[in-house]
């Protein structure tokens, strides 16, 4: 019994899903993105810091008239007692995906800031831009890197994701 009841459970929630008229069509998202969760991985599979090498980036715009957008970023398993930046490239909503390589090294707003890994190689960083001058609603796709301060070279790389200036 307790076979059919699942699958009948999940046919029901798709059928009425598909019912439902506020839902926006097939590939397009009318939600806008104020915060985005972006994890960095390895730019190659042969990293020289190993498979568990890694970062998060936690991306949020709190709803304020300074439009601050808060960059708390973490490392993970990276060259110990070592300094990186976070970096990103902005495009278009034109654009079909990120292809910018106009990379801005981020900081405390407008002074760039390092991220110092310690003896494990893991390091965090409390970073913030304001996009006080760009006008509410405009939306971007942007990208991230985390570059090793002393060669310039890129570890870890994001996906590229959609974002809306609150």
């Amino acid at each position: 019994m307790k076979r059919i009841l699942l699958p009948l459970f999940v046919c029901t929630l798709i059928f009425f899903a598909a019912c439902d008229k506020n839902m926006p069509d097939e590939g397009v998202n009318t939600a806008p993105y104020y915060n985005l969760d972006v994890t960095l991985l390895p730019v190659t599979a042969k990293s020289e810091f190993g498979e568990h090498a890694g970062g998060f980036l936690k991306f949020r715009q709190d709803p304020d008239t300074a439009r601050i957008i808060t960059l708390d970023t973490w490392v993970f398993n990276l060259l110990p007692n070592h300094a990186y930046a976070l970096q990103r490239a902005v495009d278009p909503i034109t654009t079909s995906s990120c292809v910018s390589t106009a990379w801005l090294t981020l900081g405390a707003g407008l002074v760039a800031q390092s991220i110092q890994t310690d003896a494990r190689g893991n390091g965090e960083a409390d970073l913030f831009r304001a996009v006080t001058a760009i006008a509410r609603g405009t939306q971007f796709r942007i990208h991230f890197q985390i570059i090793d301060l002393a060669t310039g070279e890129t570890v870890l790389a994001s996906d590229c994701f959609q974002y809306t200036v609150r």
